[in-house]
């Protein structure tokens, strides 16, 4: 993977990866508050230039990292993130059913927001 930088656009609900001054990737996310706070993935995308150079994996691995450094936890509707996560359990333990289930329906309640 090349040099690329990630950040946490918090307001625009996306973590950005940026190689040579452009988004090359983002992973899409919403904050659920309840029944508990949690960080929500629901798209992840890269550009197609870019694919293959593990940056789909960086983002995922920051999520998790970002939740960690702010006491909270990730609760995956990303079908990409959800795969990481079963594939790297030491970074990105389970969410609780309830969570997801509460992040399912906050996802049906605002359809325009991804």
């Amino acid at each position: 993977m090349s040099d690329i930088e990630i950040r946490d656009d918090r307001a625009a609900g996306r973590l950005e990866a940026l190689g040579e001054g452009e988004v090359v990737g983002r992973v899409e996310y919403f904050v659920l508050e309840s029944p508990g706070r949690a960080l929500v993935p629901v798209h992840t995308i890269v550009e197609p230039a870019h694919e293959g150079q593990g940056i789909a994996g960086s983002l995922a691995r920051e999520l998790y990292a970002v939740a960690e450094r702010e006491g909270t936890v990730v609760a995956p509707l990303c079908p990409y993130v959800v795969k990481w996560a079963e594939r790297h359990p030491e970074q990105a333990p389970p969410a609780d059913p309830e969570l997801l289930r509460a992040a399912k329906e906050w996802l049906k309640a605002h359809p325009g927001r991804f």
